[in-house]
This record gives C-alpha cells, sequence and structure tokens, in this order.
C-alpha cells in the first residue's frame, strides 16, 4: 500500500464532545481510532466561556478546558488525534475511504461522523467583539447568567419561540426581534410566546447593532417599515436564526433532511450506508448539549464495534 493510503479500523471525523466521546469508546474497544478535528478542534465550545450544566464539572469549567480534558481522554487510551480536516469522501464501495488536507487517503472499515452544526449569526462587527460577553447563541446553555436582567432574542422560528420561553421563566423581560410581521414557528409556538406577558416581541424589526464596550449594555434597532431607530436597554443578546450542520461534503453519499442534518436509523446512530455512523450535531437538530453530543458519540463507538464483530474484522 502506497505511504500516501493508510488502512484503519475506525474513522473519526469531527471533533467536539461528539467525536471525543467516540474516540474513547473506540479506543477503549481496542478499534485503535483515527480522528480528525476539522477546522475547529472541539468544536462549538471553543468558542464558549463558562459551562456549567456539563455533569462532573461542579464548579463549571472553560468551553476550550473542556474540550482539552476530553482530548487528553482519547489519547490516554491510544486515540491518534490530528489536527487537520477531511476535505472528501468516498462510500461506493465495502471500504469507506477519505481524504486529508495533505492529500493522506484513508481506507476505514468504519466511519464516525461527528462535524457538528455552526449558529448563524447576523453578520454584525459587535455581535463577534461581544461573544460570550453578552451575546450568545444558546439560551438553554447561557439563559442562567442572566437570571432577573433584561434580554434580546432574535428570531422568528420554532427555536427562537422555544428560547424566548425559556429566558422569560428567568429574566423579567424578553425582547423578541422579529423581521416580518409574522413568525414562521408553528402555530402553538407562537401562541405559547404570546401569551407569555413578560415576552415583547418587536415586529417589523432588524437588529442594526449591538451596544456596549466590555459587555452587552443594549441593541440598537431598526424599523424595516418606517426606517425609525431606537434602542432597547438589555444585559444579553441571544441569535437564534438557525443552525448550520456542516455535513456538506457527505451530500452525495448520505441521506439528509432539507437543511442537510445528518438522518440516522431510530435508536441508533447508523446512517444508510453501512459502517458509516453519525453523532452530535450533524444529526441532531433538537437538543444540540455538549452531554447529548457525548451521548451520541458513546452510541456510534458502541455501534461501530458491533457492526465490526459482525463483520470478523475484530
Amino acid at each position: 500500500m502506497s505511504d500516501k493510503i493508510e488502512h484503519v479500523k475506525c474513522l473519526i471525523i469531527g471533533s467536539g464532545p461528539a467525536g471525543y466521546t467516540a474516540a474513547v469508546y473506540a479506543a477503549r474497544a481496542n478499534l485503535a481510532p483515527v480522528l480528525y478535528t476539522g477546522p475547529e478542534p472541539g468544536g462549538q465550545l471553543m468558542i464558549t466561556t463558562d459551562v456549567e450544566n456539563y455533569p462532573g464539572y461542579p464548579d463549571g469549567v472553560m468551553g476550550p478546558q473542556m474540550m482539552d480534558d476530553f482530548r487528553k481522554q482519547a489519547e490516554r487510551f491510544g486515540t491518534q488525534v490530528r489536527m487537520e480536516k477531511i476535505v472528501k469522501v468516498d462510500f461506493s464501495g465495502p471500504v469507506h475511504k477519505a481524504w486529508g488536507e495533505s492529500g493522506k487517503e484513508i481506507h476505514s472499515d468504519s466511519i464516525i461522523i461527528s462535524t457538528g452544526a455552526s449558529a448563524k449569526w447576523l453578520g454584525i462587527p459587535s455581535e463577534q467583539r461581544l461573544m460570550n460577553k453578552g451575546v450568545s447563541a444558546c439560551a438553554v446553555c447561557d439563559g442562567f447568567f442572566f437570571k432577573g436582567l433584561e434580554v434580546a432574542i432574535v428570531g422568528a422560528g420554532d427555536t427562537a419561540a422555544e428560547e424566548a420561553s425559556y429566558l422569560a421563566k428567568l429574566c423579567p423581560r424578553v425582547h423578541m426581534l422579529v423581521r416580518r410581521d409574522e413568525m414562521r414557528a408553528s402555530k402553538i409556538m407562537q401562541k405559547r410566546v404570546m401569551d407569555t406577558e413578560n415576552i415583547t416581541i418587536h415586529w417589523n424589526t432588524e437588529t442594526d447593532e449591538i451596544l456596549g464596550e466590555e459587555e452587552v449594555e443594549g441593541v440598537r434597532v431598526i424599523n424595516n417599515k418606517t426606517g425609525e431607530k431606537s434602542v432597547i436597554p438589555v444585559k444579553g443578546f441571544f441569535v437564534a436564526i438557525g443552525h448550520k450542520p456542516n455535513t456538506g461534503i457527505f451530500k452525495d453519499w448520505l441521506k439528509m433532511d432539507e437543511t442537510g442534518y445528518l438522518i440516522t436509523q431510530p435508536d441508533s446512530s447508523r446512517t444508510d450506508v453501512e459502517g458509516v455512523f453519525a453523532s452530535g450535531d450533524a444529526q441532531d437538530k433538537i437538543y444540540r448539549q455538549a452531554v447529548t453530543a457525548a451521548g451520541t458519540g458513546c452510541m456510534a463507538a458502541l455501534d461501530a464495534e458491533r457492526y465490526l464483530t459482525e463483520k470478523e474484522i475484530i
């Protein structure tokens, strides 16, 4: 076999809680996993400061530190972690193929996908500048930090409505910024929002700028019907306009829903291609939590081990 071609039992594409957990389980099962971290080693948690809702960290932990702990644990059991991106795959044959940025061709008896999903952002400079200083893309993750404070949330779908309802249990006032004069959310979710007294919906409203130097102090909005600008004093700003799963390289090989989330078989991490398993936010558009991603990473490794055992590869 060429030096440019490598054969492995288990290739894990992507890091984060799902990929690293899959690696821990796969390594302990003697699958000798090779993990390619992708362009963002550690995933979305690398841009998260305090993580207080992951079991085992009673005092909380910084996102990057948590991912470093996950990586070290995976490596302790023999996982090869490569700080590189998989750029192409070919799932047409019994042995699955993948190519790294360096040009190396990997042939693998099983593949675990844990490429995650990225939050969609508004694209304004202050959004990135105030990231983790009051700007967040996950109310369930960060809402607790704003207990007792007024916040704003931008979005009009089910996720935005659900997160606004969640924030309303913690905050005295939630300002929901909706770009049009109607919401995209389901009727039941719209009713829930409209029936919640401390949620104020600002129709035909777009974000002009998030205000504050070291932390969020307010949001300047513009009414897209009248052009009038106004400032809403808030301490937290939540973006809930959706997520984009990082699954583009699999589109010719695996079944996905209309937004690109990989479809797995019920109660399983198995995809529609034998020997290929999906975990974490690449296949979960409902929960999107570190702990649930880790759980599906465990499932994927166990499923891969059973598959390889059935095929008498291990």
